[in-house]
């Protein structure tokens, strides 16, 4: 007999007292919409009972509030957060997040294989259950200099891992049009599986051939308008509301009761510091509804519809038989969790110390040369020289052209368009590659901002007004083994390292979230007038976003999808 079995239902009869019962709330019912006075009872991983009452082994009275379904981040890269995937378990799981559908691209980009098993062996070790989908796009294009290559040859060994569900956003859509054989190959041994997609302003007939391979989900829209097309074509919309890529007041026309089967939540990119001022999740959840989206439609995007999306049947709903994620809000307005539950375990940090450490990856990621300040001199040109134009709160650039100052032989910056310099340094050993170009919206009067966070690669980016302060800035990024750098007038005035492969800290996320504050204060005295110019400077090297990218090889025209 299976004695599992037989406690599950013994307890959710309730012939025998359930191992956990959350008492005098009610439960948010994502089928019918309404608010249901009940006992909840857990049995060990498992939800066995609701719309009743029962005694169990511990009761907790939780009167006046409301249990919802753990949410489910159905999109981010847990490199963002600047911490490994241990301190993010401690960091967001208190906030309801119980389950993250992770892309290691990151840390894949520069480690291969290695990066991709650090990740699923911390993930088999974390309170919050992190799925891992295997990363696609290594090196994401031809355009650029990553530190590793993953073919179809390499990620196959992972593919039956209890932790993986498929195949990573597959960012390289000019390539899945074109047919290219490297995208074809991977494509097709996952035909079937899921596949994430990342198709950003694709429309039309390329859109239907991109769909057409099996591709299923989307996190790049910007409008309500290129994500109702999409939800047309079958593909599951995940709205995004990261540190730099904010797209939920967009997209809130879309999140209705209607459509919430068809859309589900992401973060993407979102470090410690906004989670601590803001939250995760529930940012996103307690912002729809203040803003009118319906309760119903919201929570239905955060966990069941996330669930459905992506294959994971046994959670999203307060019922029986549903796995015991849970989370014990104030109100549905607010989001505010008192309590959370994973897997039926109460979130505490007792638990936390349960899990056994996983030793870090790549602690001598970061192989750049030492710079000079002539490294950064652009030659004088005629005519119109091309410029990223930032736009505050989007990964997509914009692609300015403009006649810049010229000094001699030597093409010059113009603060007071707000165009200054911006440099990519391959930092992978490999080639030594450097290239230097212009960006616009900064707002920097002095100093420079350097990072071994530079999408999708991670090579060095730095932007700056002052060549010796990049120089500078660069070149202790070599010192500390990666991470952000912030030097004024010849001084390194804040900085943090992220040593686990030149993306992470090694420092409990309170620290890293204390630095942060240090360093964005740093960026601030220099003029920036962006909300999160690290994240900004970190977008700037992705020749897979329009419309005007650099990389190590040159400025890239991402429209055409070639070096200018």
């Amino acid at each position: 007999m299976n004695t599992r079995l037989e406690t599950l239902i013994d307890q959710g009869t309730g012939r025998k007292p359930a191992d956990i019962v959350l008492k005098g709330g009610k439960f948010f019912d994502l089928v019918t919409g309404e608010l249901v006075a009940s006992d909840i009872a857990i049995s060990g991983e498992c939800i066995v009972g609701t719309c009743g009452s029962y005694s169990g082994k511990t009761e907790i009275d939780i009167s006046g509030r409301i249990v919802v379904p753990g949410f489910i981040d159905t999109h981010l890269h847990i490199e963002s957060s600047l911490v490994t995937p241990h301190e993010f378990d401690r960091c967001v799981l208190p906030y309801g997040v119980t389950t993250v559908i992770c892309d290691p691209h990151e840390i894949a980009n520069v480690l291969g294989t290695e990066g991709i098993e650090f990740f699923l062996d911390s993930s088999l070790e974390t309170i919050m259950d992190i799925r891992v989908q295997l990363s696609s796009c290594v090196p994401a294009t031809h355009l650029e200099t990553a530190g590793a290559d993953l073919p179809i040859e390499k990620l196959l060994p992972y593919r039956d891992h209890p932790k993986v569900i498929g195949l990573a956003e597959f960012m390289n859509f000019p390539g899945v049009i074109h047919k290219d054989p490297v995208c074809l190959a991977k494509l097709d041994a996952f035909y079937g599986d899921h596949i994430d997609g990342h198709a950003p302003l694709l429309s039309g007939n390329h859109l239907n051939g991109y769909l057409a391979a099996g591709i299923r989900t989307e996190h790049e829209c910007t409008t309500a308008e290129e994500a109702l097309e999409k939800i047309r074509k079958g593909m599951h919309i995940l709205v995004r509301e990261g540190s730099v890529s904010k797209d939920l007041h967009a997209l809130m026309p879309i999140i209705t009761e209607r459509l919430s089967p068809f859309i589900a939540l992401c973060t993407d990119d979102r470090n410690p510091l906004d989670i601590a001022e803001q939250g995760h999740l529930d940012y996103m959840i307690r912002t729809a509804i203040a803003n009118g989206v319906e309760p119903l439609a919201v929570y239905r995007a955060a966990s069941i519809s996330a669930a459905r999306a992506f294959g994971l049947r046994d959670r999203g709903l307060v019922a029986p038989g549903w796995r015991a994620d849970l989370v014990v809000v104030d109100t549905l307005k607010n989001c505010r969790a008192e309590i959370v539950f994973s897997a039926g375990r109460k979130v505490t940090d007792e638990l936390f110390a349960t899990r056994k450490p996983v030793a870090p990856v790549g602690l001598d990621s970061v192989k750049a040369r030492p710079v000079q300040a002539m490294h950064f001199g652009v030659p004088a040109t005629e005519g119109e020289t091309p410029v990223i134009g930032v736009m505050p709160g989007k990964i997509i650039t914009e692609h300015r052209r403009y006649r810049l100052p010229s000094s001699g032989n030597q093409t010059g910056i113009d603060l007071s368009r707000d165009i200054i310099k911006v440099a990519v340094i391959e930092r992978h050993g490999k080639n030594g590659n450097h290239a230097n170009g212009f960006v616009q919206g900064f707002g920097l009067k002095k100093g420079a901002i350097a990072s071994t966070v530079g999408h999708d690669s991670h090579n060095i980016c730095v932007v700056g007004v002052n060549e010796d302060d990049m120089a500078l800035a660069a070149n202790r990024l070599g010192e500390i083994k990666g991470g952000f750098v912030v030097v004024e007038d010849g001084k390194v005035t804040g900085e943090i390292a992220l040593p686990v492969a030149g993306l992470m800290s090694l420092e409990p996320h309170e620290v890293v979230r204390d630095t942060l504050h240090h360093l964005r204060k740093a960026a601030y005295a220099l003029g920036t007038t962006l909300e999160e110019p690290f994240l900004q400077v970190a977008f700037l090297p992705l020749p897979v976003i329009p419309h005007l990218k650099i990389s190590d090889r040159g400025m890239v025209d991402v429209d055409r999808f070639e070096l200018i």
